[in-house]
């Protein structure tokens, strides 16, 4: 079976902290890239940015829904959440829109779990790291080409 190590990109693209998010914006179109893993000032990996989380810049605000009991104000929605929403929306960096929490990969991973991961938890930029370090990052594309160079077709 196919591992990370024989479908990943090896010639990652990487975004820092610093980056502006108009810059981003460029980066991954002018890439055709849908995400990349972004590093910090000594360029070590630390999450992940993508398409959607500049999507969520341009989105509606709602206001949260709360409840009412008894001259209390209850949110039905956590503030926590609330809060990362509203900077998601008034973010100007890549650090104030990214990802720090990324679900990342092995080189050995199957492409069966590769492909578990990304549909159960919504991911489709999957950093590959071994000994510490970034060593490539599997797309959706790259599953995708993985599938058309097998021959396989789905069914």
């Amino acid at each position: 079976m196919l591992q990370a190590k024989d479908i990943m990109s090896r010639e990652v693209i990487t975004v820092p902290l610093a980056m502006p998010v108009e810059e981003l914006a460029a980066v991954l179109w002018e890439k055709h890239i849908s995400g990349a893993p972004v590093v910090d000032a000594a360029g070590v990996f630390v999450g992940v940015v993508t398409e959607n989380d500049l999507i969520d810049q341009n989105k509606r605000f709602h206001i949260p829904t709360v409840l009412s009991i008894l001259d209390s104000v209850i949110f039905l929605k956590s503030p926590h959440k609330l809060d990362q929403e509203i900077k998601k929306m008034t973010g100007t960096t890549v650090a104030d829109i990214c990802c720090l929490e990324s679900v990342t990969i092995g080189p050995d991973t199957p492409l069966d779990e590769i492909a578990t991961i990304m549909s159960e938890k919504g991911v489709h930029t999957l950093p590959v790291l071994a000994d510490g370090g970034l060593v490539g990052v599997v797309g959706k594309s790259d599953i995708i080409r993985s599938m058309s160079h097998s021959g396989r077709t789905g069914n």
